[in-house]
């Protein structure tokens, strides 16, 4: 049996049965076949479910699992491993037609991805107290951060924090008019993600490109609430490490 043309046919309604298929008495099986195939489609549509669950809430369950389907089709996974399945799926909803009226939606499923990479990234120790006291001393404007893996930065031209917030339990709709970027922390082991005061996304990213506390510092530009943005860092157990 061709694995290409079983794949195929897997994920396609429309698609005839792979050559090969036959029951245990060497007739077609095509029944037995839409039942797996079925099965398939469920499963995946169920993984999404989980992974998206505020892109659902936006959408409707009913449109999710259409959407899910026609996704599903063109986006088979490529690992064994499903925890992270729909990687793909903020791209396929940003040129998505009948979703185009949602231009948040594509972000929000970004945002939601990312705590999923987050909560599925490896476990490290924040850099010790007595390590940042020794550092208060010091030109702090020199020294690079080491970042935990869990840590995600989420920009958007969309309020997807208080979108995300507003679909939590006991939320409240409350929408600013406004660009939110996420810095998402796993201090411990549910991530969760912060609003970034203005400047931020900028300084952040500066860190994770490896500039140093000054020049990330230049990049956000004034003003930039520091204080809020390291104290965000510090509570969330996100800095592991220090270079100079």
């Amino acid at each position: 049996m061709n694995q290409t043309l079983f794949a195929q046919a897997l994920l396609n309604p429309d698609a005839p049965l792979p050559p090969g298929l036959v029951d245990p008495e060497g007739r077609p099986a095509p029944k037995r076949f839409s039942v797996y195939r079925n099965t398939v489609a469920s499963s995946l549509t169920r993984v999404l479910e989980a992974g998206f669950p505020t892109v659902r809430a936006l959408v409707g369950d009913q449109f999710f699992a259409a959407m899910a389907l026609i996704f599903l089709r063109s986006h088979p996974p490529r690992s064994r491993m499903l925890m992270l399945y729909g990687q793909e799926f903020p791209a396929f909803l940003a040129g998505f037609p009948p979703v185009a009226h949602l231009g948040y939606l594509a972000d929000v499923a970004r945002l939601e991805l990312a705590l999923r990479e987050s909560y599925h990234a490896a476990d490290s120790a924040p850099l010790p107290e007595a390590e940042f006291q020794r550092l208060l001393g010091a030109d702090i404007a020199g020294l690079r951060l080491i970042l935990a893996p869990a840590l995600r930065l989420v920009r958007s031209a969309w309020p997807v924090v208080s979108i995300w917030e507003a679909h939590q339990p006991g939320g409240v709709p409350h929408l600013r008019a406004a660009a939110e970027a996420a810095l998402i922390l796993r201090p411990e082991f549910d991530p969760h993600p912060h609003r970034l005061p203005a400047g931020g996304a900028e300084f952040i990213g500066g860190l994770l490109a490896g500039q140093t506390l000054g020049e990330s510092l230049e990049l956000a530009g004034a003003p930039t609430d520091l204080a809020a943005v390291l104290g965000l860092l510090i509570s969330g157990r996100a800095i592991i490490g220090v270079s100079e």
